[in-house]
């Protein structure tokens, strides 16, 4: 019980810092506020499970190697491919499952099926480092406060509960999203999805909700539609 309340800790940090980081990231990339993710609320489930691989990964006793340099090489190096092997993992069952493409990285030097690219596994090289030199400590000590003060785990609780039905309300519209584009038998690129229902918002002075912005199957399916004729209209003048 107390592991499962330490973990549930570190996924939620881990959770809520990674979907500030890609906020800020798509702020200065596309120049407005793009909620991150599938879904509703401030998690990505992606940098929840990959920081609590990587405070298992620094858990680990690695006296075996006597060069502290090498060691912090050794453990980097464990990170960079897990969390490669993490964002892989995830990226493939959103495709093959739910035919939706979180994050498309095709048109990156040396991707995998447009899933993961050797700039990206830098990126997770480089978090990794400075999560293992610099930020794992704090985790360790939210870790064991946790443990010395079990009666706040009802807060643990409380945000999986409502994790739980963002969850159950997300998956709702990725499996509408998942009929129409099974019937059409295309792979539907979320984040461009979303800047085009953004950009057409715009266009039409609509006003739209940050964080529930997918719903209404109707709406949905005219925006795909018009999603992937934009997107045709790229791919034939090249962009």
């Amino acid at each position: 019980m107390v592991y499962l309340i330490r973990y549930s800790l570190i996924f939620i940090l881990g959770g809520t810092l990674g979907y500030l980081l890609e906020l800020v990231f798509r702020r200065i990339v596309h120049k407005k506020w793009v909620n991150p993710g599938f879904l509703t609320g401030p998690c990505l489930p992606l940098y929840g499970v990959g920081v609590l691989c990587l405070y298992l990964i620094c858990s680990i006793n690695y006296d075996f190697i006597p060069s502290p340099f090498w060691r912090a090489v050794f453990v980097i190096g464990v990170i960079t491919a897990s969390m490669t092997l993490v964002e892989y993992i995830t990226g493939l069952i959103f495709i093959k499952g739910m035919n939706v493409k979180l994050w498309d990285y095709s048109d990156r030097w040396g991707n995998i099926q447009g899933i993961i690219c050797p700039l990206f596994t830098l990126f997770w090289g480089v978090i990794g480092a400075i999560y293992y030199l610099f930020i794992n400590a704090f985790f360790v000590k939210a870790a064991e406060w946790i443990t010395a003060n079990p009666w706040y785990s009802y807060v643990i609780g409380m945000y999986f509960g409502v994790f739980i039905v963002d969850i159950c309300y997300s998956f709702n519209v990725v499996a509408k999203i998942r009929a129409w584009a099974k019937a059409k038998d295309v792979v539907v690129k979320y984040e461009a999805f979303k800047l085009s229902m953004a950009k057409k918002a715009n266009e039409f002075k609509q006003k739209t909700s940050f964080f529930f912005g997918l719903h209404g199957k109707k709406d949905l399916d005219e925006d795909l539609e018009t999603y992937v004729d934009e997107n045709a209209k790229r791919t034939k003048k090249g962009v």
